[in-house]
């Protein structure tokens, strides 16, 4: 418990991808399936699970129901931009027989390799959760208040957790924001 106590807290850091790199994977990836698991992740911030469990029944035009989520609520609300729900409500319709139906009925496993593979294509070593970390800070250096990006983008509950996701900024982007706001 002492040991515990006493260790050093490790700052955590991720390389946060650019809106370039993001985009050139996500069109590069042929399969309709795999690009909009890639899209939910990348434009609308939902984790690999969350992806995974979709349902037909789940699509309500630009707004996704999750059920059971990971905060414990009976369920939440993810949005997506109109072009990735109109792919999406389309796919659906196409794979899905039943309202219950799971849109993508693949393990988490075989999502994890999908992004991998998705990842290579350009040269990087890509997990589920960048594209989620990509989305969070696209969307606060695009100047939007981080409570949006914590309670409606990511769904969390503190905005301590979400200032874990957004990547560090860098001084050059730093003098940019001054610039912007003072110019």
């Amino acid at each position: 418990m002492l040991r515990k106590l006493c260790r050093p807290t490790v700052t955590i850091s991720w390389t946060i991808l650019e809106k370039e790199t993001v985009d050139e994977i996500i069109f590069r990836t042929i399969k309709v399936r795999n690009r909009l698991i890639l899209e939910l992740m990348a434009r609308g911030g939902m984790r690999i699970g969350e992806v995974l469990k979709l349902r037909l029944c789940d699509i309500q035009d630009r707004k996704l129901i999750i059920r059971a989520p990971k905060s414990g609520k009976e369920q939440e609300i993810v949005f997506i931009p109109q072009k990735v729900a109109d792919r999406l409500r389309e796919y659906a319709r196409q794979k899905c027989e039943n309202p219950n139906d799971r849109i993508f009925p693949i393990s988490y496993e075989a999502a994890r390799i999908m992004v991998l593979k998705a990842g290579r294509m350009v040269g990087i070593h890509l997990r589920p959760h960048d594209l989620r970390r990509f989305c969070a800070t696209f969307a606060s250096r695009s100047g939007v208040p981080i409570e949006i990006i914590s309670k409606i983008i990511l769904r969390h509950a503190n905005l301590s957790t979400t200032q874990i996701y957004l990547g560090k900024v860098s001084d050059t982007e730093a003098i940019r924001w001054i610039e912007n706001l003072y110019a």
